[in-house]
């Protein structure tokens, strides 16, 4: 994989791309994609953001989401354009089958594949060019010096700046996270120089719950936690039933195991939930825990040391008594 520097020039040549990011598309996803979409479009490049499969309710309000084309419910319109793509651009993901059922799509086409990602141990043979930083709060962030860094600061508009604070606020846990460097706030003083309202996004994406979902989040603490302080872990596991029950839809239990991590004395937190497909595992820890080793190691997952996602296709009854005995052998390690 060659620099992400090498590919600068490219910019200056109009060309078509495709942009995408993994499957159920979050903040920084969602954010990045169309804050590189507008940025590329103002080039003069025909462009076109491919989500793997559909999204939150809570990210419709951003600036050109309405031309996302989704791939699950679009494939003979999504496959044609990425085979006729010059170049694919992969944000917030560092392996392609994170992309789910578009994986051999992007992988068969002759499209140069351009990553730009912070997860650790990306798949580089897979990619022309590009940069993975584990160091970067957000894929937002990167974008945003892709396009500083590329000699076009002056193209940030108020569509790239909200779309870029979305994922720069929702990546860091509202800048709380360790991964909030100084660089993070000044690309936020940036931003707010340019006119950005930082109260409204955060509202559209914090502030649109349900009724049910509410009712949901109760159930799951009322029956669904257990902790164990023995070993400074939570965990809770998340039934098909419930899904039904409460008739969630995308996003609806997304941020739920923080909540978990906010539990005086626990290092991990886990949720797994019990999907059509698969059962889906998301992981947080404070301190020196690594959850993306451990993800990596037990649940066929990864991503950064202090949040991680994996799956199972055991039950969710059965892959969350994995856990527990699992966690058992870490014992050492989390109650340090």
């Amino acid at each position: 994989m060659q620099s992400i520097e090498q590919f600068y020039p490219f910019l200056k040549t109009p060309f078509k791309g495709i942009i995408t990011c993994h499957q159920k598309p979050d903040g920084d996803a969602m954010g990045s994609s169309l804050a590189l979409y507008h940025f590329l479009k103002s080039l003069g490049h025909d462009v076109t953001v491919i989500a793997p499969t559909n999204w939150a309710q809570f990210l419709d309000w951003m600036p050109g989401v309405d031309q996302v084309i989704d791939f699950e419910s679009n494939r003979e319109i999504a496959t044609k354009l990425v085979n006729e793509a010059d170049y694919t651009f992969c944000l917030d993901f560092n392996i392609l089958h994170r992309t789910k059922h578009l994986e051999p799509v992007i992988a068969n086409s002759k499209s140069v594949k351009i990553l730009i990602d912070h997860h650790q141990q990306p798949d580089t043979p897979s990619f022309g060019y590009g940069i993975s930083d584990v160091k970067m709060s957000s894929t937002c962030e990167m974008i945003y010096d892709f396009i500083v860094q590329s000699g076009h600061s002056n193209l940030i508009n108020l569509d790239i700046a909200q779309c870029l604070y979305t994922g720069l606020m929702t990546d860091t846990g509202s800048f709380r996270f360790p991964s909030t460097t100084a660089s993070v706030h000044k690309i936020v003083a940036h931003l707010k120089e340019i006119g950005l309202q930082h109260a409204v996004i955060h509202e559209n994406i914090y502030d649109q719950g349900t009724a049910a979902r509410l009712k949901f989040i109760g159930n799951a603490f009322l029956y669904r936690m257990q902790v164990f302080p023995e070993l400074n872990t939570a965990l809770m596991a998340i039934p098909k039933a419930d899904i039904y029950k409460f008739e969630l839809k995308t996003g609806d239990t997304e941020g739920l195991v923080n909540y978990l991590l906010s539990i005086q004395g626990i290092k991990l937190a886990a949720i797994v939930i019990d999907r059509e497909e698969e059962r889906k595992w998301s992981f947080r820890s404070k301190g020196i825990f690594d959850v993306n080793i451990f993800a990596r190691n037990h649940f066929e997952g990864g991503g950064h040391a202090n949040a991680a996602g994996g799956r199972s296709s055991k039950s969710v009854e059965a892959t969350a008594a994995d856990f527990i005995e699992i966690i058992k052998t870490y014992k050492n390690q989390l109650t340090q």
